[in-house]
């Protein structure tokens, strides 16, 4: 039995899963002629109270055509020191969009609104980057699955108002978030320009994100999705899949966050470890003590067909997923305990 526990990408289809897509009813596309994706892009811009939304194949593709979207070259973007967009994506903020990002030194990958105001270049100081948007992540991956209070996300919208900023949500695990935070999604709806929804996730499907976003955003999406590379044919089946996560593996995203808080738990009981950042939802980062090697840690753990995840800098994270089954918890727990 491999426990795998390095990310909730790993995951693979469940059988109801399966099932839905090999019914799916498709189409091309490129075309606007896949029913099933048509579905898909309605049952999230609904979800959300936005005026459109459009199936990607990756998240990475969605936020990088949603930063097309919302500037032109030579602009700048805020977002925080460890946001996807800048540490993940592959530099494409400036290949793609020939955007720079100033970063914000927030606390585990949330910023505020105080901090946007203060990283505004001012409009006319032409020598610097004109700022036109701020993107924010939540759930943030480098900060553990930290969540935003919702009051600081409307004071950052208050922000980007009163200087004509655009609002871009990376929602790589947003279902996380409004799953621990009990939150209702048309309110981001209201307070975001456009919205990225990532289905491969702790929602399990293979592929897919959704951008969701109000008219004026989503009118060229199209366009910038072709320039990407994005355009795609029968995806139905992926859509239908896609549907299939956000109608059943929504609830049982609780069941993560609870497995996750336990592992929390217990390495804050072990006295290898020095620190545990805090869990809300389905990501836990922790620390070993000086002079525990990480490396015979993982190796350790890899003998017994345990995965976990070394992101660098001492930084150890376990992600839990649909494919993590309670006896996986049972001995993965075991596991650490016995460490020595």
């Amino acid at each position: 039995m491999i426990i795998d526990v390095r990310s909730d990408t790993v995951t693979k289809p469940t059988p109801g899963m399966l099932q839905a897509i090999m019914t799916a009813e498709v189409g091309d596309d490129v075309y606007k002629e896949d029913p099933t994706v048509n579905e898909l892009e309605k049952y999230v811009a609904d979800f959300f109270g936005m005026d459109q939304a459009l199936f990607f194949p990756t998240g990475s593709m969605a936020n990088q055509a949603a930063i097309k979207l919302h500037t032109q070259p030579g602009e700048q973007l805020i977002c925080d020191k460890w946001a996807h967009v800048y540490n993940y994506e592959g530099g494409g903020v400036s290949f793609n969009s020939g955007v720079s990002c100033k970063l914000v030194d927030g606390k585990r990958g949330l910023i505020t609104a105080q901090q946007v105001s203060e990283n505004i270049n001012p409009p006319d100081f032409y020598h610097s980057p004109l700022t036109t948007l701020v993107c924010l992540e939540n759930t943030t991956n480098k900060g553990g699955g930290a969540c935003y209070d919702f009051s600081e996300i409307e004071r950052i919208r208050t922000v980007c108002d009163a200087h004509s900023l655009g609002l871009h949500l990376d929602g790589a695990r947003l279902m996380n978030a409004l799953v621990a935070k009990k939150e209702d999604p048309k309110k981001y709806g209201k307070v975001f320009d456009s919205i990225s929804l990532c289905l491969s996730k702790g929602l399990g499907a293979p592929l897919g994100t959704v951008l969701a976003g109000n008219k004026d955003i989503m009118e060229g999406a199209m366009r910038v999705r072709k320039v990407l590379g994005g355009g795609m044919r029968q995806i139905g089946y992926m859509a239908a899949a896609g549907l299939y996560a956000l109608e059943n593996h929504v609830e049982r995203l609780v069941e993560d966050h609870r497995k996750a808080a336990e592992i929390a738990d217990t390495l804050n009981t072990l006295s290898y470890v020095a620190n545990v950042e805090p869990t809300e939802t389905n990501i836990v980062i922790f620390y070993l003590g000086n002079g525990v090697s990480e490396q015979r840690f993982t190796d350790k753990l890899h003998q017994q067909d345990i995965r976990i995840s070394n992101m660098g800098q001492g930084k150890l994270r376990v992600v839990t997923h649909l494919d993590y089954t309670d006896a996986m918890h049972d001995q993965f727990l075991k596991a650490l305990k016995s460490f020595s």
